[in-house]
């Protein structure tokens, strides 16, 4: 046998024996008797709390708290549920706030495609904004300064003139024939004159002229604050939609930037041809008036156009009121306004509104309606007319997103 495996041989040459491994029984010696394992030379480590050389600062952490205790879990509940609360609280209070920057970023998406086409015209993008804002600055106010004063003088006839254009009607025949039957107007006449023999009256009359002018200072603080607004949403639009896509991983970011730029893009036009639409409405409906000799022929003009914003039914809620003005005057001219509404809505709904909004949104019929019935009854008229566009972005990201996954999967 060879010298490396003849233990005589190398307790001859003095070579120590080989050291039993770490916790390992021993052979009994006196020592360590037989049966005790050997001490481990593993260093034993402190207890917990106590520094230890290369630990933080401010100690090792202590270990995980039990999430599985009940008070751990009824205590995180019950904060949760406080924290909801108060968010809905504070959304509650800020209503008013959160109107005015949706309308605002509504105006900004909708004035967008016009900065985009000036854009690539040459312009860089604060002239552009500088120019279309001035612009919508100088409509609205030459608006304002042709048509308010107008506006002003036949709303306070109008109100004047109530009293008469409820005796002309009282006039007409049918009407006759119902106050005899039921006598609706005696008892609205009734009604009127103990109101105003009433004392409490003067005071309710003094409280709602002081709450109309309140109303119009904050219509204009409003109306103020959302030209503010939109002209900072416009201005950065691209940095605001931009600093949304870099929230999204960077593996993805192309995809959601192009399904972004598209939806900013429908909701524009559709901002856009619903403000075309709801103008053509309204000048074809002051031309109407003007035609038949329907008094007050600006301001229900102006809030035909004002009502045709809402899809779907703000067109036909303002043709039913200039018909009912027009029934003041005599029913062949509210029966000639309904004929124009009538001809005119078929013209506006095939012919108008799919030149205007053939590239903006496609929203399907069913979907449009379910959408602007929906927004009304959550947010009235705001949620009718932003219902429509997010229902379009919706359709979008299901057509495609969640349909070319399915069919993949």
């Amino acid at each position: 046998m060879s010298q490396q495996s003849d233990p005589d041989h190398q307790s001859a040459l003095g070579a120590e024996p080989p050291t039993a491994e770490p916790g390992r029984v021993k052979e009994s010696t006196p020592e360590h008797p037989a049966g005790e394992p050997e001490e481990s030379t593993l260093p034993t480590p402190p207890p917990l709390g106590e520094p230890v050389k290369g630990d933080p600062k401010f100690g090792r952490p202590g270990p995980p708290i039990n999430t599985n205790n009940p008070f751990y879990f009824g205590f995180i509940a019950t904060i949760g549920a406080l924290l909801a609360f108060q968010l809905m609280k504070i959304v509650a209070d800020l209503s008013q706030t959160i109107t005015l920057v949706v309308i605002a970023a509504f105006l900004a998406v909708g004035l967008d495609p016009v900065v985009r086409y000036l854009q690539r015209q040459g312009l860089r993008r604060g002239a552009s904004v500088a120019i279309v804002f001035v612009v919508v600055i100088g409509i609205f106010g030459g608006f304002a300064a042709i048509i308010i004063p107008d506006m002003v003088d036949q709303a306070t006839e109008l109100v004047n003139s109530a009293p008469d254009q409820i005796d002309n009607l009282t006039k007409t025949p049918w009407i006759n024939d119902l106050n005899a039957q039921y006598g609706v107007i005696d008892n609205l006449s009734k009604q009127i004159r103990d109101r105003a023999s009433n004392g409490e009256t003067v005071m309710q009359v003094f409280g709602g002229v002081l709450g109309a002018g309140k109303a119009v200072l904050s219509g204009l603080a409003s109306t103020f604050t959302v030209l503010i607004l939109t002209l900072y949403f416009l201005a950065s639009l691209n940095n605001i939609a931009e600093a949304g896509y870099r929230l999204v991983p960077r593996s993805r970011r192309t995809r959601v930037r192009a399904l972004g730029d598209e939806i900013i893009k429908r909701i524009g036009g559709y901002v856009a041809g619903q403000v075309a639409v709801a103008t053509i409405n309204g000048v074809c409906s002051f031309v109407m008036m003007t035609i038949l000799g329907i008094p007050y022929a600006a301001v229900l003009a102006f809030v035909v156009g004002v009502l045709g914003l809402i899809p779907l039914v703000g067109a036909t809620i303002g043709a039913v009121l200039v018909v009912l003005v027009g029934l003041f005057q005599s029913v062949q001219i509210a029966v000639v306004a309904a004929i124009y509404y009538v001809i005119y809505q078929q013209v506006e709904n095939y012919l108008i509104a799919p030149r205007i909004m053939s590239r903006t949104v496609a929203v399907p019929g069913a979907v449009a309606l379910i959408a602007a019935f929906g927004g009304g009854a959550l947010l009235g008229v705001l949620g009718a007319l932003i219902a429509i566009p997010i229902a379009a972005a919706i359709l979008l990201i299901i057509q495609e997103v969640l349909i070319p996954r399915q069919e993949r999967a």
